[in-house]
């Protein structure tokens, strides 16, 4: 067993070289082996970074649209070229499929791809003579410092939501990955380097709640972009506003499939199982909750049942289905909710428990499970599991899925199976969540649309990425001017007239 590498932070575009007072385990979940160990950083450390940052800004935000796309499109091509070898840190540390974790990896350039047109999506409006010799032009200008807050789940898309976009719109950002699986975070940002963007303008503090506290608190950061489980998300966003702080938030999800009669039940099995377990159901747009209109549920259940069956759960990188969970811990909690759910009086179909894993070692594996008959008052449905486990409710309608759903405290998204058009458009008009699929089971909107969800699933009124992306990490001007002609003559203090 080779000795654990040691993660630190990236302070001013070079490795952290001082020595930490605590530190974090970091395991390869799919054979539970320490693989490496993480400095987490004191207040002061996080502090020192946040200022750092500051004086990295004042040069930044000079950088021409120009320049800035040039790193931009640099960062773009280096992580291009090296997406295997980064998807590659993903499954290491966080343990989902390489074939996963790919996607991740392409779904966050998509971001950078976005980015990358910032010139024209900074561009202000003019008007000429909006009142006698008088124009009006408006223009975004960048907030400063941001801090960015990154969940286990996405150790790459998440910062890359946020980072491309602070940055090419003029920002310092300091990133706080996950203590869990840092290394693909880290590995990214030092691509920022390599692409030219300065030191300093992106630094990488891990850590843990100490560190998130400093950021929320420091009177240097102006905003701050977090994803995360809701009460964290409502204690980032409560605090970072009593502090000054611009917030959103993004927290956790129940999100649900509704299935109509009509639906092509093989697609729609496909798609429960696809959205339910990809990346182990560590995901906030995972499929948790099939609601199942009557009379369609028992052949519904026995498709997905069957597809279940032949899925293969083991180590990410032999070509498995599905890999573990991030943690011994987390495996244990969502293990916990197989004998909650059969407690509770759900029918379990599916039982995770009793796969076999195709893996060497002592892993955190669960394999997919199911429940059926599952009502709304049991622990299955009301808690984030944040696992594979899928859980099956039985309505008698249209109607009746739809005030299930739109009673959930969860808002994230949620997603429509049906060959009716009048009954997908009714749904997307009437559902309370913010991101809608019409048999599209995981509705993730592309780059320049935004991503976000209502109620519990989202603090602050600005989505992630696309136009309110841009509008979050920037804030507005208006410049009203006149330039006398010639000999104008006179003085008028009054306001400017319309005439």
């Amino acid at each position: 067993m080779s000795e654990p590498r040691r993660i630190t932070h990236l302070i001013d575009g070079r490795p952290w070289e001082g020595t930490a007072e605590r530190t974090a385990p970091v395991h390869n979940p799919a054979t539970g082996e320490l693989t490496g160990v993480v400095d987490l950083a004191s207040a002061a450390l996080a502090g020192a970074a946040v200022t750092s940052a500051k004086a990295a800004w004042q040069q930044w935000r000079e950088v021409s649209l120009a320049r800035r796309s040039q790193v931009l499109f640099a960062f773009r091509e280096l992580l291009h070229a090296r997406r295997a070898e980064i998807a590659a840190l993903v499954t290491a540390e966080h343990g989902k499929v390489l074939s996963d974790a790919l996607g991740e990896v392409t779904r966050g350039l998509e971001v950078a791809e976005f980015a990358c047109g910032i010139p024209h999506l900074l561009k202000g409006g003019f008007t000429e003579n909006a009142s006698t010799a008088v124009d009006v032009h408006s223009m975004r200008q960048p907030l400063g410092v941001v801090a960015v807050v990154s969940p286990f789940n996405f150790p790459v898309m998440v910062p890359m939501w946020f980072v491309p976009l602070a940055l090419a719109c003029g920002n310092a950002v300091v990133l706080k990955p996950s203590e869990k699986d840092p290394g693909a975070t880290l590995a990214m940002a030092a691509l920022w380097k390599e692409a030219g963007l300065p030191d300093g303008v992106l630094q990488v503090v891990n850590g843990d709640k100490e560190a998130v506290d400093a950021l929320l608190t420091h009177r240097d950061v102006a905003a701050v972009s977090f994803v995360g489980s809701t009460p964290v998300a409502r204690y980032v966003y409560e605090t970072g506003t009593r502090h000054g702080k611009r917030v959103q938030a993004l927290g956790g999800a129940k999100n649900h499939m509704l299935v109509l009669p009509d639906a092509d039940l093989d697609l729609a099995a496909d798609a429960a199982v696809n959205a339910g377990f990809g990346s182990a159901g560590e995901r906030c747009m995972a499929i948790s909750v099939l609601v199942a209109v009557e009379p369609v549920a028992d052949a519904l259940v026995a498709r997905i049942a069957e597809r279940m069956r032949r899925l293969r759960t083991g180590d990410g990188t032999r070509n498995c289905d599905m890999g573990p969970l991030v943690t011994r811990q987390h495996r244990d909690r969502v293990a916990s909710y197989v004998d909650a759910g059969t407690k509770a009086g759900a029918r379990l179909v599916v039982d995770g428990t009793k796969d076999e894993f195709d893996a060497d070692g002592d892993g955190f594996f669960l394999g997919p499970t199911l429940f059926d008959d599952v009502t709304p008052d049991m622990p299955v449905y009301t808690d984030e599991i944040f696992g594979p486990v899928l859980s099956v409710v039985r309505v008698a309608s249209y109607d009746e899925g739809l005030a299930l759903i739109n009673a959930n405290p969860y808002g994230n998204g949620t997603a429509i199976f049906t060959n009716d058009g009048g009954a997908a458009r009714r749904f997307q008009h009437e559902v309370e969540v913010g991101m809608v699929g019409v048999n599209v089971p995981i509705p993730v909107p592309v780059s320049y649309f935004s991503f976000g969800g209502w109620k519990n699933s989202l603090f602050g009124d600005t989505h992630a990425h696309g136009t309110e992306g841009v509008h979050f990490f920037t804030r507005g001007k208006v410049v009203t001017s006149r330039w006398p002609a010639p000999g104008h003559g006179g003085l008028n203090l009054g306001f400017p007239q319309n005439v």
